[in-house]
């Protein structure tokens, strides 16, 4: 099917699920910036594989509601994104969470990292389409910047989603989180046995797990975790491990 030649549908509103779930709901320069974003999305779809999620409930709720969902543990919005916090997104994709956290908080200053070039490239042009001055891009890899002084241990929070095993996802994001921070894995599925050696991984990182919470999406009941690691002491100078390892060798 040829996007081309269909007519772009409008986003729903979900103004009572956003209240209901989140105690939240955009306002209106938000909810047009949301339907400027998936329309973004459609037309850069055309040329890149950005995205399966397309349908506009679809999107609502998988993209826009889950990001949010993400830094709303027990349905309040994480306390230091309303003061300005430094957030990170490792292995953004095609721009999510950080892109709709960063419409919603303009204080907040949001760094968008992927390895692709062309994904990268592509967020740039959403960032000027949006005027979202308070975003900015990073072409590189987790465990690069990991060592990298400028970027480790300055960020309030770090925002990883489906990338890789938990430990990795932890090897890459609390090395980037400063002491008291929290670093967010939003997942699928969850089990006892991650929880034991996401753990284990946690603890050689400088992090404990503070939170794990089971939520389910508001339009296809489907089950969603998000794990929240606080960063309680500075981590060892050898992690991040040299690319690859952490995903090959997990802790």
């Amino acid at each position: 099917m040829n996007l081309e030649s269909l007519p772009v549908s409008s986003l729903p509103e979900m103004a009572e699920i956003w209240q209901q779930t989140l105690n939240w709901q955009p306002i209106t320069q938000q909810q047009s910036q949301f339907q400027q974003l998936y329309e973004l999305i459609l037309e850069g779809n055309r040329q890149l594989n950005l995205t399966r999620i397309t349908e506009p409930e679809e999107f609502w709720e998988k993209h826009l509601w889950d990001s949010l969902r993400g830094i709303a543990p027990k349905q309040h919005f994480i306390d230091s994104l309303h003061h300005g916090a430094s957030v990170i997104d490792i292995g953004t994709g095609a721009g999510f969470p950080g892109l709709p956290i960063s419409i919603i908080f303009p204080s907040s200053q949001v760094t968008l990292l992927d390895s692709t070039r062309k994904k990268i490239n592509f967020i740039d042009t959403i960032l000027s389409n949006l005027s979202l001055i308070n975003a900015k891009t990073i072409v590189s890899r987790a465990e690069e910047i990991g060592q990298e002084p400028k970027h480790r241990q300055s960020y309030d929070l770090a925002l990883i989603r489906a990338v890789g095993t938990a430990s990795a996802c932890a090897e890459y994001s609390l090395p980037l989180v400063k002491k008291g921070g929290l670093a967010v894995i939003y997942r699928g599925s969850w089990t006892k046995e991650e929880t034991a050696s996401l753990q284990n991984a946690a603890n050689q990182l400088g992090g404990v797990i503070e939170l794990i919470e089971e939520f389910t999406t508001p339009l296809t009941n489907s089950i969603r975790h998000c794990i929240y690691l606080r960063k309680v002491v500075h981590t060892p100078v050898h992690f991040p491990r040299p690319v690859g390892i952490p995903k090959q060798k997990p802790l």
